[in-house]
């Protein structure tokens, strides 16, 4: 939308218009902020007066919006690789913790490594907690993970 006179485009827009003015403004022009076919905002430039934009203005217009875009998408890309990169590294951590849980578990009750991932699974599921929460309390040696180091807990049920 270029050249859009708030005076003329009052019953298009009636409570934007109203407020635009209100504050100052006679005429609003609107450029996407797209990236091919995908359009994910506007750039709005505002005028005091019902200036006309002619098409050199359009263009360098379009060129700061596309430039704006180029900037918000790549942010937007940084933001989830740096959010994925995260989880990752939870889901790594979280591993780890596990491995070191069933190895305790399996040295202390004599068992195999999958008999203990069996009970650190059951007593999580029985007792509505993370599974990483009971692997780090059994790794550490808290004193909630007793049953489970003593063999007074959940057999694998």
């Amino acid at each position: 939308m270029v050249n859009a006179d708030l005076t003329t485009n009052a019953a298009r827009w009636p409570r934007f218009a109203e407020a635009a003015q209100a504050s100052g403004f006679l005429a609003v022009h609107a450029l996407p902020l797209r990236l091919r076919e995908s359009v994910i905002g506007a750039l709005n430039l505002f005028a005091a007066d019902s200036r006309i934009l002619t098409e050199d203005d359009v263009r360098v217009g379009q060129a700061l919006a596309d430039v704006a875009t180029m900037s918000i998408l790549s942010q937007r890309g940084i933001h989830q690789a740096e959010l994925l990169a995260g989880q990752l590294q939870n889901a790594l951590n979280s591993r780890i913790t596990i491995e070191q849980a069933k190895g305790v578990l399996a040295e202390r009750r004599h068992i195999s490594v999958d008999e203990a991932f069996t009970l650190l699974r059951s007593h999580a599921r029985n007792h509505n907690l993370r599974l990483s929460d009971v692997a780090r309390d059994v790794a550490e040696g808290s004193a909630t993970a007793a049953e489970l180091l003593h063999g007074t807990g959940d057999r694998g049920r």
